[in-house]
């Protein structure tokens, strides 16, 4: 799971700040370091599903504004498919709507 949770972050920040004139950005950009794969096995060792959504929840909301918002369609599909991501409990509930995620931002990026 910690390497979906950091390619979803990863997805997030490329919607939001990579541009066609740059570089693009890796998991190993300065940006990406309090989203990187270690960071989240730590939170996954803690059990700490609360930061988990936190952190995730963080690089949706930088999504979602580079989508143009919860008004645009590509916005509300965000919002839809992270509902169940928001609502988990327990780790194991996390992993289902995080690869739901991860494949509709990969579609998107």
């Amino acid at each position: 799971m910690k390497s979906a949770l950091e390619t979803v972050a990863l997805f997030c920040h490329k919607l939001a700040y990579e541009t066609e004139d740059q570089s693009p950005i890796l998991r190993d950009d300065l940006m990406m370091s309090d989203y990187q794969r270690d960071v989240f096995e730590l939170l996954i060792a803690r059990g700490d599903v609360a930061m988990i959504q936190h952190k995730i929840n963080e690089c949706l909301l930088l999504a979602l504004d580079a989508m143009g918002g919860a008004e645009k369609p590509l916005g509300r599909e965000l919002q839809r498919v992270s509902t169940e991501f928001h609502a988990a409990q327990t780790l194991d509930s996390l992993e289902p709507p995080l690869q739901v995620i991860k494949g509709y931002l990969r579609a998107v990026v």
